[in-house]
């Protein structure tokens, strides 16, 4: 971008300590990042933490302004400032830490309203109020779940907000932030005309709009918000997301009760900040206690072994930070069965990532001397890197390959060109492919520059065995089954082995939620039905007891 766009500055996004992941990195990771990305063209670090928590955002911020580009601090906007009842979040919350950000040295401040909370009249209030308390710029980000925050980006230029954030027409709206070319074109012949070209605007939007449809078998159901967004507040980037995982747990009629949940999962955890990481933890557990029928009554019933997923685990034991006032004690001592969470900064009780190794290890991987940003892509990304490696060193740089072959593949007699290096290019057109041989592979032929080719691949949809599994009896506490559709990504007892009440027998992942299923009982194990890999359904059974 940096090459092709000189003059206009790139923006990011960075989640403190959690640098572009979901877990706390150790202090020495963070940096190196920060400097990485500002040395290959990033401008302006948009520096926010999950909880608003300033000690987790000094160290990301401090990286950026030693790196010498623009830090924008975040504050992540929740609650209502117009609603007197909301008085843990309230104007002169918001107003604290903006001076405290200013003092910490940021250029720009930020409202990052995630969910599309922030009414007119609100950030009409917040904006005034903040221009009089500190002396930086102030870029307003929001998300138009609610349908109505173009609204808000009018009412806050009025007071004098500095920057807003919109999006190109399609890709905007929903839980995208609101349409750029009709607030363009809606300001033309104001006194705030934007003096932007209307007609390239447009010409950008065809181009993406063209480009979105390649994408939508991997696009969710557009779901229209409802005044229950001021209650559960969602945030954009993880409502659809969410709503995926539902359909994926097989919860997707029940989505009302999901986000009815993630209300009560909220208050249950204290009303936090809800954005990534923490947002995912609400999420998960939101899921959870739908998929298993719990009430919140439930969760504070201290008399059942409930197996809360990993990101719950995290975030009540400290590990995303702290909250203003902390977690409520009766939920840490259920969540985290009595051992003590983190008080302190995550990161700084985390050893030193070993950069060293780490080299070694990616040179490993790719046969080669590493770039330092695979370096550090393996440190941020461990298992997504090392599977991405894989895949380019068994089948080159997939990222030459026209979007549409990619992801569907070519039609009979059709012909493209990709060029694998400069002046070298290869024309290839796909002819045809057999009939499926006895050991479950095809034969597919075609044309490489011209001359014929013939190439022996495995076809997947003839190795579409499957085993017959057991389903687990709930009423026999003996058989131990699976609570949601997953992977079991890991078992953690043996044939023979004893067991005591709490022992983790083994690990469920569900579209990036992970779960620990701990045994209710004492017990000894008389089988286990599963390997570590296979795919399960609900109630499928994973291991019995003598």
């Amino acid at each position: 971008f940096r090459e092709k766009v000189p003059n206009i500055l790139t923006q990011m996004l960075l989640r403190a300590s959690n640098a572009v992941g979901y877990t706390n990195y150790p202090d020495n990771v963070v940096k190196a990042f920060v400097a990485e990305a500002a040395q290959t063209g990033m401008d302006v670090f948009r520096v926010f933490d999950a909880l608003n928590w300033v000690p987790n955002m000094k160290l990301a911020m401090d990286a950026v302004i030693d790196s010498g580009m623009i830090c924008e601090a975040s504050i992540c906007y929740t609650g209502d400032i117009l609603d007197p009842k909301r008085s843990k979040y309230d104007l002169k919350y918001y107003v604290n830490l903006a001076k405290e950000l200013e003092k910490m040295g940021a250029h720009i401040l930020a409202i990052k309203d995630m969910a599309g909370l922030c009414k007119p009249d609100a950030v009409s209030l917040l904006v005034k109020t903040l221009k009089q308390e500190i002396g930086i710029p102030i870029h307003f980000h929001t998300h138009d779940t609610a349908g109505i925050q173009a609204a808000s980006i009018f009412t806050a230029a009025g007071v004098d907000l500095d920057i807003a954030d919109a999006a190109m027409a399609p890709m905007s709206g929903g839980t995208s932030q609101p349409n750029l070319n009709t607030i363009v074109g809606a300001l033309q012949f104001s006194d705030r005309h934007t003096e932007l070209n209307a007609d390239s605007l447009d010409d950008i939007a065809t181009y993406w709009r063209a480009v979105r449809e390649f994408y939508l078998p991997f696009e969710t159901t557009v779901l229209p918000a409802t005044s229950d967004l001021y209650r559960h507040e969602m945030p954009g980037g993880q409502y659809t997301n969410l709503f995926a995982q539902a359909q994926a747990l097989g919860l997707s009629d029940r989505w009302t009760d999901v986000c009815e949940i993630y209300a009560k999962v909220n208050e249950l955890f204290g009303d936090i900040v809800k954005v990534t990481p923490t947002s995912k933890s609400v999420g998960d557990m939101a899921l959870f206690m739908v998929a298993n029928s719990l009430t919140p009554e439930d969760i504070l019933d201290t008399s059942r072994e409930l197996a809360f997923p990993a990101s719950v685990i995290d975030l009540i034991g400290g590990m995303m930070g702290q909250p203003p006032g902390g977690f409520p004690e009766q939920i840490k001592k259920i969540v985290l069965k009595g051992k003590p969470g983190l008080t302190d900064r995550p990161g700084a009780s985390l050893p030193p990532a070993d950069m060293d190794a780490a080299k070694k290890e990616v040179e490993a991987i790719l046969g080669r001397e590493p770039q330092n940003c695979e370096i550090l892509s393996y440190l941020l990304y461990h298992k997504v890197y090392t599977d991405f490696a894989e895949q380019q060193k068994k089948y080159g740089d997939l990222s030459k390959l026209a979007t549409p072959v990619f992801f569907y593949g070519q039609k009979i007699r059709e012909e493209f060109a990709v060029e694998i290096e400069t002046g070298k290019t290869l024309i290839i057109r796909y002819l045809t492919s057999s009939q499926p041989h006895a050991d479950g592979t095809r034969t597919v032929f075609f044309e490489l520059n011209g001359q014929p080719r013939d190439v022996t691949v495995i076809d997947q949809s003839e190795n579409s065995d499957t085993l017959e599994v057991l389903k687990a009896d709930p009423t026999d506490p003996k058989q131990i089954g699976t609570s949601m559709p997953g992977m079991v990504v890991a078992i953690a007892v043996e044939l023979g082995d004893k067991v005591s009440k709490g022992d983790k027998l083994f690990s469920l992942e569900a579209m990036k939620m992970e779960s620990t299923i701990s045994a209710e009982t004492p017990g000894t194990v008389a089988q286990v039905h599963i390997k570590p890999g296979s795919q399960v359904n609900t109630g499928d059974l994973i291991i019995t007891f003598e």
